[in-house]
């Protein structure tokens, strides 16, 4: 792909930032640091120290992967290797400048909010890669990745439905290894948290048992599907609400866009009324108990003629 610099100008000129902190801790940081894995294709792509950055800056804000950031920093300025004006000095005819194209007053005011950690210049300056990579996280956080709204901070980004879906596009090709951590084996769990590997552990001592309308183990005999869930998060330490519809509106979710991880809940129905849910366990797949007539089991959480409605992460790491 071709860098497009200064991209972001155009939605950046018109936009009228939102301005909410993102007052994420330092021990959160450090877990959502890193985020989804790099791909071939990003560790092959991405210089070493911007890879370095974009996954440490994705820690600030709750819902926002490093790939996203990621993928801006491909788009605006080629991870700052491009060579047309207004990357490493100077502005381009938007007054956008440095490797993640910022306006000097949208700069400004990001810093002002938002103090940027240790490790850039004395005075943070839009063309250093730690402060413009921190910077943007900070804004796209303020702009909707912090509730959860990844469209809308991507859009704040610049004021155009096909750059947010080139992000989209882009970040994916990023993170697509992530996509599918795990192999959908339960004898080969490579869950990112402990808790997760707990509450998967769990549930795949489940299978073969019946599906049992409000089962929740032991005396009942069986599960039903948030039975299931509640069961295997209780067993990591986590208590969920009761039922698939509560267990949805409880969060955190996982914004749409970004890769599954083992261990996050997959939700089926509306936004009236959600009526199923599994535990993602990587690789496409999912353990459920899918309904009456069947038994506690493992299949891929796309299923044909599926309503899927999205995810949460009961581990607390997507949302704020």
């Amino acid at each position: 792909m071709i860098a497009k610099v200064g991209v972001a100008a155009i939605g950046v000129i018109i936009l009228i930032p939102l301005l909410i902190a993102a007052g994420v801790s330092g021990a959160i940081s450090a877990v959502l640091g890193g985020g989804s894995q790099p791909s071939a294709t990003a560790l092959a792509d991405i210089p070493a120290d911007y890879l370095a950055l974009y996954r440490e800056a994705a820690g600030v804000c709750p819902g926002l992967d490093w790939s996203i950031l990621a993928a801006i920093g491909k788009i605006e300025t080629n991870h700052g290797r491009s060579t047309l004006p207004g990357v490493s000095s100077g502005a381009n005819a938007f007054g956008a400048a440095g490797p993640m194209q910022f306006l000097q007053g949208t700069f400004d005011g990001v810093v002002a909010r938002h103090p940027l950690p240790p490790g850039g210049a004395s005075l943070p300056s839009r063309y250093n890669p730690h402060d413009a990579i921190y910077a943007a996280a900070y804004y796209l956080c303020d702009s909707g990745a912090g509730r959860g709204d990844l469209h809308s901070a991507i859009f704040a980004y610049n004021h155009a439905e096909w750059y947010v879906q080139e992000v989209l596009d882009q970040a994916k090709e990023y993170s697509d290894a992530a996509a599918s951590v795990g192999t959908g084996d339960c004898n080969a769990i490579q869950a990112t948290s402990a808790v997760a590997l707990a509450a998967i552990n769990h549930a795949c001592g489940q299978r073969g048992l019946p599906y049992v309308w409000g089962g929740n183990g032991g005396a009942d005999g069986g599960f039903d599907c948030s039975g299931l869930t509640s069961a295997a998060y209780k067993a990591a330490g986590v208590t969920l609400p009761r039922t698939a519809d509560s267990q949805f509106r409880a969060g955190p979710r996982v914004p749409d866009g970004q890769p599954l991880l083992p261990g996050d809940l997959v939700f089926y129905g509306t936004a009236a009324h959600i009526h199923h849910v599994g535990l993602y366990i990587g690789g496409g797949m999912m353990i459920d108990a899918p309904d009456f007539g069947q038994t506690v089991k493992i299949q891929s959480y796309r299923y044909k003629g599926d309503d899927y409605a999205g995810a949460t992460r009961p581990t607390g790491s997507v949302a704020p």
